[in-house]
């Protein structure tokens, strides 16, 4: 008892918490990636602990110090976080190739090192992995790994890539704003929200905590894309210009944001012209104000709902600061 005492007065806030907790779990990742890979070609392990390590490792310590406010043991929570930490590396991994983004994190994506085969395989590998070794916890925990993992790829899957697909779509009014709020949920939100159910499930709480902590997760990893979607947003307002493929990225968000007629988007989207300007100018700066005021109405509400559930003791004055934390940590990368 002790121990956990102890630990209640080291920290004052989330960053903090992730500051003293990341060493041990960058360490428990490396150790269970290693046993992954076992005789596997050992040139994929740099390159894929490099994306893992340059993260922050939030969905882990979500996943911890919820556990924790709960009462519980970092022993029971940290092989979850684990788990929860690898199935992001690995959503990395194969992001990386469908986008075709050549760069992780300053670093060269794992495909391009090791060619889009293996890269794909080595991401199926620890996806796998993950779900093997949750389901040797607990069927329940088994579960929730397997589904999200699911959950991520219909989500991929869903993303619109393809700008001359997008742009017959939107002449055929078959897109509706309704899809951003599909994609931010199964793109991102999903994973939060096992993390934080897997925190109370890692504290033995009973199924109405575990839901209102799945819904905490879910939430914050909402909020967590539009920020990232912020960033994008901002760079083709800087640069004044956007792709074909990016407008197709960012069309979700714009309709959802800012609604009305999609004429503006389908020059962009058919390659016809890349400039920002005139409605379509003024349509990215309307959702870059409204994402801002999106992002800090639902922080307030994410911390309003979950705080009759917290127990009253140090760690959760942490876990309230955990939604604007994460967002800013998230700016600050």
């Amino acid at each position: 008892m002790k121990r956990k005492a102890d630990r209640r007065k080291m920290f004052q806030t989330f960053k903090e918490y992730c500051e003293g907790l990341r060493p041990a779990l960058s360490k428990a990742c490396q150790e269970e990636l290693s046993l992954i890979l076992g005789d596997m070609d050992r040139r994929v392990h740099p390159s894929v602990m490099e994306t893992l390590q340059g993260g922050k490792a939030i969905r882990g310590c979500l996943l911890c110090v919820l556990s924790e406010v709960l009462g519980g043991t970092l022993e029971s929570a940290m092989p979850r976080a684990v788990a929860v930490e690898l199935i992001h590396a690995a959503t990395l991994v194969h992001d990386d190739f469908v986008d075709q983004d050549r760069m992780r994190r300053g670093r060269a994506a794992t495909w391009t090192l090791e060619g889009a085969r293996k890269a794909v395989l080595l991401g199926d590998v620890i996806f796998a992995s993950a779900i093997e070794m949750m389901s040797s916890l607990s069927r329940e925990d088994g579960l929730v790994v397997s589904h999200t993992i699911a959950e991520i790829a219909k989500g991929a899957y869903q993303e619109p890539i393809d700008p001359l697909m997008l742009a017959q779509e939107m002449e055929q009014n078959r897109v509706s704003g309704k899809l951003y709020e599909k994609i931010i949920h199964l793109k991102t939100a999903i994973l939060f929200g096992a993390a934080c159910r897997m925190g109370a499930m890692a504290a033995a709480a009973d199924a109405d905590r575990t839901e209102s902590f799945h819904l905490f997760g879910t939430r914050i990893g909402e909020i967590y894309q539009i920020a990232d979607d912020i960033k994008e947003v901002t760079s083709h307002l800087s640069a004044r210009s956007i792709r074909a493929g990016e407008m197709a990225l960012l069309a979700p968000a714009l309709l959802y944001f800012t609604g009305g007629d999609t004429g503006d988007f389908l020059p962009v989207l058919r390659g016809e012209a890349s400039s920002l300007k005139g409605s379509l100018l003024e349509r990215f700066k309307k959702t870059l104000n409204r994402m801002a005021e999106e992002i800090e109405q639902r922080l307030t509400r994410a911390v309003f709902d979950i705080e009759t559930d917290l127990p009253d003791n140090a760690f959760k004055g942490v876990v309230r600061t955990a939604p604007r934390d994460l967002i800013q940590m998230f700016n600050e990368s």
